[in-house]
């Protein structure tokens, strides 16, 4: 399979780094073609902005849809993001590795889906394509991520709710609509109070659920 890793933790020695290059270990070892997209290292800027358009459609007034729809006709995005969306073309499968903060991806990860998966490239507004007609159908996605608090918090019934319920507006409503087939989630709770016993644990547990992809 080729795979998209895209991945934003901003420091390289946390947990989330260390499950990161045994994710990217594991998937080479079976035999997987695997580019990552390490967001903080990359200095991915997250903002949707004007300057993402080289060739504007309207100049008067900035609409980001209507200058994506025409950017996908001419290939007119910025550098970063032309580069970006030649990985998700390539990729078979896109996994999205990060931690929780306030039930929900960093600002940096958003940020990506917001200017990568552009209006015309992963859904067509004018046919309508989306879900079982999603423009990415054939592709799968996936997320990873760890937590602060247990998993009690994070369960049904517990303070946060069901965290998954929390990852649907990206599961379902970014991946699935895509037409994406979407794999569970990976979670892991309480990754902050960790001891390196457990840490080892969690490496191995992760590393043996991708061998199974």
């Amino acid at each position: 399979m080729k795979i998209l890793y895209v991945y934003a933790h901003p420091e390289p020695k946390s947990f989330n780094g260390a499950l990161k290059d045994t994710a990217l270990a594991a998937l080479q070892e079976k035999g997987h073609e695997v580019k990552l997209s390490d967001l903080y290292a990359m200095k991915f800027h997250p903002v949707l902005k004007a300057s993402d358009f080289p060739e504007r459609k309207n100049l008067e007034i900035f609409n980001p849809f209507l200058e994506a729809i025409k950017a996908i006709k001419t290939g007119a995005f910025s550098s970063d993001i032309k580069e970006e969306m030649e990985k998700v073309k390539w990729a078979d499968l896109l996994i999205f590795q990060f931690p929780i903060y306030f039930t929900a991806m960093p600002a940096i990860m958003k940020g990506w889906i917001d200017r990568v998966l552009a209006p015309g490239f992963g859904f067509d507004p004018v046919t309508n394509s989306a879900y079982d007609t999603g423009l990415f159908k054939g592709k799968s996605a996936m997320l990873v991520t760890t937590t602060g608090a247990p998993k009690e918090i994070y369960s049904e019934g517990g303070a946060h709710g069901d965290l998954n319920r929390h990852l649907e507006p990206v599961t379902h409503c970014v991946f699935e609509y895509m037409g994406m087939k979407v794999l569970p989630s990976y979670i892991i709770y309480e990754a902050s109070a960790m001891k390196w016993e457990r840490g080892a644990e969690e490496l191995e547990k992760y590393k043996q659920r991708l061998l199974e992809l």
